[in-house]
């Protein structure tokens, strides 16, 4: 068995959230309507769909956050990817809440201040969207630019940190 994955509806459509039994593996924004095989996929990786304590721990907390009462999660994490992927999902967990950050700043905070291109790309794979900020990372001219979950989301995202800024 790979884990337990279990999904939510929100504010932007329905989250599937993973754990491997210790840990956060992966957020997933699904449809708006969750359809019956939208999660036959994680089913043939092995998952069980069961609400873990975990998952709904993990959802809990995503609830006030959404809610605008949580502004850091605290959670165990497992995001699956490369040592340069590590270093970028790191890196984005220490941008606060209702802040941002362009690609460029991310590629110096990791150290290698020409690789704002590869930090879009490692943005790009993570594996747990919002409790791991990249809806945090805008262009470098402050446009919004790139979400594996669509600019919309994106923009809701910044919205609601930024309606609840601190």
């Amino acid at each position: 068995m790979k884990g337990n994955i279990y999904s939510y509806k929100t504010e932007i459509g329905y989250l599937a959230i993973a754990d491997n039994g210790h840990a956060i593996t992966g957020i997933d924004t699904l449809a708006n309507k969750l359809a019956d095989n939208d999660l036959d996929i994680y089913i043939k990786q092995g998952y069980l769909i069961k609400e873990s304590p975990l998952i709904k721990e993990a959802w809990g907390q995503l609830y006030e956050y959404f809610s605008g009462r949580l502004f850091k999660f605290d959670l165990p994490l497992a995001p699956s990817g490369t040592d340069f992927q590590q270093r970028v999902w790191q890196a984005l967990k220490t941008i606060p809440y209702g802040q941002v950050k362009s690609y460029k700043d991310i590629a110096i905070a990791i150290g290698n201040k020409n690789a704002a291109r590869a930090v879009g790309m490692a943005n790009n794979k993570n594996p747990i969207p919002i409790i791991i900020p990249c809806h945090r990372v805008i262009g470098a001219n402050g446009q919004l630019v790139g979400y594996g979950g669509g600019l919309d989301i994106k923009r809701y995202l910044l919205n609601l940190e930024g309606k609840f800024k601190l």
